[in-house]
C-alpha cells in the first residue's frame, strides 16, 4: 500500500476505501482544492465516482466533511500522521463515530440512516420511522 498523502497515496487509498461500499453509497464525493487530489480524473475512472471540488476558502459547500474533521480532533489532533497509526485503531474511532446519533439524519445513528437509504433504494418506499 502507498503511504503518505501525496496525490498518488490519497487516490489508492480512496480507492480501496471507496469501493467497498455500496454503488448506491458512494455517489460523488466534494474535495477542496487541495494538491492531492491532482489524479481526481483517474480516480473518477477507477471508480466512477462523480468529483466536485468547493470554492476555495468556502467549508460551508463540504459540511460533512468540515464536521467530521472536528469529531476526528477528539480523537487525533490537527497534523497527525495517520502512517503510524494501527488500522485497529482506526476502526474503532470509525466504529464509534458511526455509532453516535446524529442531528442532520434526525438523531439516528449513521448505521440507521445508511440502512433506510438502501432500504428506500431497493424497494423506492421512504420508512417513517
Amino acid at each position: 500500500m502507498t503511504a503518505g498523502h501525496g496525490a498518488e497515496a490519497v487516490r489508492h487509498a480512496i480507492v480501496q476505501t471507496i469501493t467497498t461500499l455500496l454503488e448506491a453509497l458512494r455517489k460523488s464525493l466534494t474535495w477542496d482544492q487541495g494538491a492531492e487530489m491532482v489524479q481526481h480524473a483517474k480516480l473518477r475512472i477507477q471508480t466512477g465516482v462523480s468529483i466536485y471540488f468547493a470554492d476555495a476558502h468556502s467549508p460551508w459547500q463540504r459540511p460533512s466533511n468540515e464536521n467530521t474533521n472536528g469529531l476526528l480532533r477528539q480523537y487525533f489532533p490537527k497534523e497527525t500522521d495517520f502512517t503510524g497509526c494501527a488500522r485497529v485503531d482506526l476502526d474503532g474511532v470509525a466504529k464509534t463515530l458511526n455509532e453516535r446519533p446524529r442531528k442532520p439524519v434526525g438523531f439516528r445513528t449513521l448505521a440507521e440512516a445508511k440502512s433506510e437509504l438502501l432500504l428506500t433504494a431497493s424497494t423506492g418506499v421512504a420508512t417513517t420511522s
